[in-house]
């Protein structure tokens, strides 16, 4: 495995989201990017903090090289090892918001380790309950697994990234994140692996999410047989989750008249006491750390509000997760870092008018007393 000379990797996903392109014209008007979003957030209840500004990079576009280049250079002031960008293929070549990482790609600019985290979900136009689960919506474009030749042209799409030596390889095998695991086909797994040992590689190192319900519901192993080499779980508003029937009930009740009708508010104090577990200790487990989350700009009154975070309670939950891993293999220190510029989840690291470099100040810092 090629492995750069560190000690715990921080790999932060990276959404390509800020640049219009011709099918989110189409669905939300000319020129709609996520600062759409961002910009149009109000706050909903006393003490919530919205809209959230983005201070140093302004409200930069994702296709300027510029921009990128600045974005490398407060993750490595941060101590970020690397960028997961989110990777949208549907189908039979059809890709969304490839252009940024494809100019990563060709231009060989920045030098910074990369790696894709597949998408691989339908897209919608998503209405919510009142309780803020999912009830549906319009189907923008549906996810699709055409069968054995597109997997193979969706492999031959990434080979160059792959043979890129920023690419981040585990045990000599490209790292590919995968965001709805459950549902990735086993024959896909099956013919990277093929594709991948016939190009030099040990084969593709599979890490698979899973929801904490689906974790809940032991998919665990299920994923494990299905070929995935890790697993990191989702643990967002486990607070919630863990409350009993009763008490969720009582919290959405007073939740909707106390907070202007938002009912999924989660104090980060007591989300960060269920972000680490002892099964994040195990070799095959990539645990996460989450500076902070906020959903509203998105999806307004029944989106999860996970409510005042600061840098200082972020390094807290950093040095607990950091633990977690202390023990393994060196290829196998490696935390997911959720998220550095999900600015409509509320859920970034990049310097905001509220809190400047906090988060990257803090995160350098975990990082630095932990080796």
């Amino acid at each position: 495995c090629r492995n750069q000379n560190m000690n715990t990797k921080i790999i932060a996903f990276y959404l390509p989201q800020y640049h219009p392109f011709k099918e989110n014209n189409e669905w939300w008007g000319a020129g709609f990017t996520e600062w759409t979003n961002v910009t149009t957030a109000q706050p909903l209840f006393k003490g919530h903090y919205q809209p959230k500004i983005p201070k140093d990079l302004g409200f930069y576009d994702s296709r300027l090289p510029e921009s990128r280049e600045e974005q490398i250079k407060l993750a490595q002031e941060a101590g970020v090892y690397g960028f997961c960008y989110w990777h949208y293929w549907f189908g039979k070549n059809k890709e969304l918001m490839e252009r940024p990482f494809n100019e990563v790609v060709s231009s060989g600019v920045p030098d910074f380790p990369f790696c894709i985290g597949w998408a691989n979900e339908s897209w919608l136009n998503k209405q919510w309950n009142a309780d803020g689960t999912l009830k549906g919506g319009k189907l923008l474009i549906e996810q699709k697994y055409e069968g054995l030749e597109d997997y193979k042209a969706h492999f031959n799409k990434l080979l160059p990234a792959f043979k890129d030596k920023r690419y981040i390889l585990i045990d000599n095998c490209p790292l590919v994140f995968i965001h709805r695991a459950i549902l990735l086909p086993t024959e896909i797994i099956t013919i990277w692996n093929q594709m991948a040992q016939e190009h030099g590689f040990s084969g593709i190192y599979f890490v698979g999410r899973l929801t904490y319900a689906e974790y809940m519901e032991n998919k665990f192993n299920l994923l494990l047989n299905k070929g995935f080499n890790a697993i990191t779980i989702g643990r967002l508003g486990n607070s919630i989750l863990k409350e009993s029937k009763i008490k969720r009930l009582t919290r959405h009740l007073i939740g909707y008249l106390k907070y202007n009708g938002c009912t999924r508010i989660a104090s980060y104090d007591k989300e960060i006491q269920y972000y680490s577990e002892d099964i994040d200790k195990r070799e095959d487990v990539f645990p996460a750390i989450y500076p902070n989350w906020d959903h509203s700009p998105r999806s307004k009154k029944t989106g999860l509000i996970i409510n005042n975070s600061t840098p200082l309670k972020f390094y807290t939950h950093v040095k607990k997760v950091l633990s977690m891993v202390k023990n393994k293999k060196e290829s196998h220190k490696i935390i997911f870092l959720k998220s550095w510029n999900e600015w409509g989840e509320g859920n970034y690291m990049e310097p905001d008018i509220k809190f400047g470099k906090g988060y990257i100040e803090y995160l350098r810092k975990a990082l630095e007393e932990n080796d």
